[in-house]
């Protein structure tokens, strides 16, 4: 046996000791890295501790309700609705109790529901169902912005795995009533709704108020362990914004409207309404408007309140004269030529091209005359002092009104050309809004003295109920009462003589005054032609000797050209808002507008239904034949005024043609809508004719022709078209 040597057992250790070498190699390397895992206060770049915190700490967004939009007697304008989007699970992981699935489990039968009730392809809402893989589906546009009635409908199918998240959203009783007063928000990226426009875009701080938070540890399932800290910062609530606006006189203006739009069918109209002494805004309505809770794809983003601006035309005559008076020299029996006015190479013409002849300046005045404005420019003005008196009714610089997208528009007129600032005498050559016009006849009402105008009544914090009250902001003295007398007087006399232009805007025992304009269109660096491109316009006020109510109204191309295109809507608002005012308490009417809130019909007796409507002045159209109410138009909670018409679908199904002469076109496809009538309409105003004679009974098939004119041409009787 062969005798191992030193040689050969340093050899057999040699394998064992590099092994121990490397083992204690690795350990210090596992020690190194222990000790920076334990002594280090970042580890690569990361702060453990606050990695661990975040890791089991949940900060849970608190959102501050938006604040409420109120009109002027605390109707709701605008608010906070809860607001819904369905889910559906699919993961079978969900259901721990077979009685009690809390997953979808017959998916063609969920789907056949769901569609039904969400008026969804039945394909699209299986197709969702049978997802692969997934935890839950959602279902589009069909399945979001659901409203409480549409969440307890789909409740009530009891289907398994159909579930809900609540959020909010902006909703707008009224739908298109005062919108771009109003304005509208909607969820913005952050999932915070944002105000884009009018009073919901400029005090979209204060609506908002400000999110809160709550910090709280969880465990490894979520939930919030017991005993451990919370950190809460409470949610601060939106401010409540009650606006200037009346909703009955806002009715008024949105019907009078209406009513110009089907008549003359222009691009735009406005027509506003303010309280002479304070400022107040109590109505504008504008065409075209929006229903905010459903924004149109080609709407305007512009209020033609505040953010038209246009040449006004003769409704600019009033500061012309005001400034001429102004200078004490004036003399208002002084006469010129009327007709046309030699201006360098240009010739400035009246409506009337021939003119009246040799007339004094007052007369001029109550005739628009174009040429009288010349000639007093010429006589009393420059083009300085003209400019400064415009800058001093407030032309030239935005109001400041608490509205979104006031224009700025400059008085650019060009002083060293006399055919500039002559015209301007006119009202051509410059450019304003509706809001500076209305701000302006401030001046004349209230003897001299501007009155700002404004939006918002007051703003009330919900958190400690102090309210912030609008103040009359009111000028120095700018022109003396004996001018402010002296234009009444003018104003007075180019409505209320038979003899001028301005006398079909006169309504007989109300006293208004005012100034008529109609103004050439400049697009493309020069004047329109052609029947409808002018702008008409009426700037008045009422009572004559101590003016209570402002009004503005403007026409931009309406379809066919005419002077009175106003007059119809301006009356309608003057009587509407005088009788709901009392301003003229002598006047005897046989009828007063009142408003209402409608109640639900549903289920009651029809013959009773109609009697109480009847009794309160409103127009009851019954659709059917049957004993009982099944449906009605408006919906419950609505406002109406006198005269308006309701309604009643009954569980009758015979349907009976309606004499629908005189009819608006709104109120005609409202009712044909209602009945699934189909229609074809011919022009715009109000129905003349209609091709199915009233108590024809309708059948599914039946198609109604009916020809819309100007409303002051029916004599009420019925035409039928052959």
């Amino acid at each position: 046996m062969k005798k191992e040597t030193n040689t050969d057992i340093v050899k057999n250790w040699r394998q064992p000791k590099f092994v121990l070498l490397g083992f204690l190699f690795i350990f210090l390397i596992l020690l190194g890295q222990f000790a920076y895992l334990s002594l280090s206060p970042t580890i690569y770049g990361r702060d453990l501790k606050e990695f661990s915190k975040k890791r089991i700490t949940v900060e849970k967004e608190l959102l501050a309700k938006r604040g409420t939009i109120y009109d002027i007697e605390g109707n709701i304008l605008a608010i906070d609705v809860a607001s819904y989007t369905l889910v559906a699970y699919l993961d079978s992981s969900r259901t721990t109790d077979e009685e009690n699935p809390e997953h979808v489990v017959d998916k063609e039968y969920t789907a056949e529901a769901l569609a039904k009730e969400l008026n969804a392809p039945y394909e699209y809402i299986l197709e969702r169902l049978e997802k692969e893989g997934v935890y839950q589906v959602e279902f589009g546009s069909y399945g979001s912005k659901l409203t409480e009635l549409d969440k307890i409908a789909i409740e009530s199918l009891e289907l398994p795995g159909i579930d809900f998240i609540e959020s909010s959203k902006r909703f707008y009783p009224n739908g298109t009533f005062a919108s771009y007063i109003i304005g509208y928000a909607r969820m913005n990226e952050d999932g915070q709704i944002q105000g884009y426009l009018g009073v919901e875009s400029e005090y979209n701080d204060l609506l908002s108020g400000t999110n809160g938070k709550l910090l709280y540890q969880k465990d490894p399932s979520g939930f919030q362990i017991p005993d451990t800290e919370e950190t809460r910062i409470d949610a601060i609530d939106g401010s409540d914004i009650y606006l200037t606006i009346d909703s009955n006189i806002q009715r008024f203006l949105e019907t009078a409207v209406n009513d110009g739009v089907e008549n003359y069918d222009p691009e735009w109209m406005i027509l506003a309404v303010m309280d002479a002494k304070t400022g107040e805004i109590l109505g504008s309505a504008t065409y075209p408007s929006f229903d905010a809770n459903s924004l149109p794809d080609n709407m305007s983003y512009l209020n033609p309140l505040i953010s038209y601006p246009y040449e006004p035309g003769s409704v600019m005559k009033t500061y012309t004269y005001m400034c001429a008076i102004e200078t004490g020299l004036y003399d208002g029996d002084q006469t010129y030529k009327s007709g046309r006015y030699k201006v360098g190479p240009d010739t400035v013409s009246d409506w009337k091209p021939a003119g009246w002849g040799k007339i004094s300046y007052d007369t001029g005045y109550m005739y628009s005359s174009n040429v009288g404005s010349i000639n007093v420019a010429k006589e009393y003005l420059s083009a300085e002092k003209l400019r400064n008196c415009l800058k001093s009714y407030g032309f030239g610089a935005p109001t400041g009104i608490e509205l979104s997208g006031e224009a700025d528009v400059k008085l650019n007129f060009n002083g060293n050309v006399e055919l500039d600032w002559l015209s301007v005498s006119y009202g051509q050559g410059l450019y304003t809004t509706a809001i500076q016009q209305l701000q302006a006849l401030t001046i004349i009402a209230n003897d001299g003295v501007m009155v700002k105008p404004h939006i918002i009544k007051k703003i009330v914090n919900t958190s400690t109920g102090e309210e912030q009250i609008t103040p009359i902001q009111k000028s120095e003295q700018i022109v003396s009462k004996s001018t402010t007398d002296k234009m009444r007087e003018l104003m007075d006399g180019a409505i209320n003589n038979t003899w001028t232009p301005g006398y079909t805007y006169s309504v007989k025992g109300y006293d208004l005054i005012g100034k008529t304009g109609t103004a050439q269109i400049f697009e493309n660096g020069h004047y329109l032609t052609g029947d409808g491109n002018y702008l008409i316009s009426f700037a008045g006020m009422y009572p004559k000797d101590d003016p209570e109510i402002i009004i503005y109204a403007a026409m931009f191309k309406p379809s066919t050209y005419s002077a009175r295109a106003l007059a119809p809507s301006v009356q309608s608002v003057v009587k509407n808002i005088s009788k709901y005012r009392n301003i003229f308490s002598t006047i005897k009417e046989e009828s007063s507008v009142n408003s209402y809130e409608l109640p639900s019909y549903i289920n009651q007796n029809k013959d009773a239904v109609v009697s109480s409507l009847k009794k309160d002045g409103l127009d009851v159209i019954v659709i059917g034949n049957g004993s009982v109410v099944t449906n009605q138009y408006p919906t419950k909670g609505t406002k109406v005024i006198t005269n308006d018409k309701v309604f009643l679908i009954t569980n009758g199904n015979e349907i009976k043609m309606e004499n629908v002469i005189g009819w608006s076109r709104n109120d005609f496809i409202k009712y044909a809508d209602l009945i699934n009538l189909k229609y074809e309409i011919n022009g715009y105003g109000y129905i003349t004719k209609q091709s199915i004679k009233q108590n024809t009974i309708l059948k599914d098939d039946s198609v109604i022709e009916v020809n819309l004119s100007n409303k002051y041409n029916i004599d009420g009787k019925e035409e039928v078209i052959e």
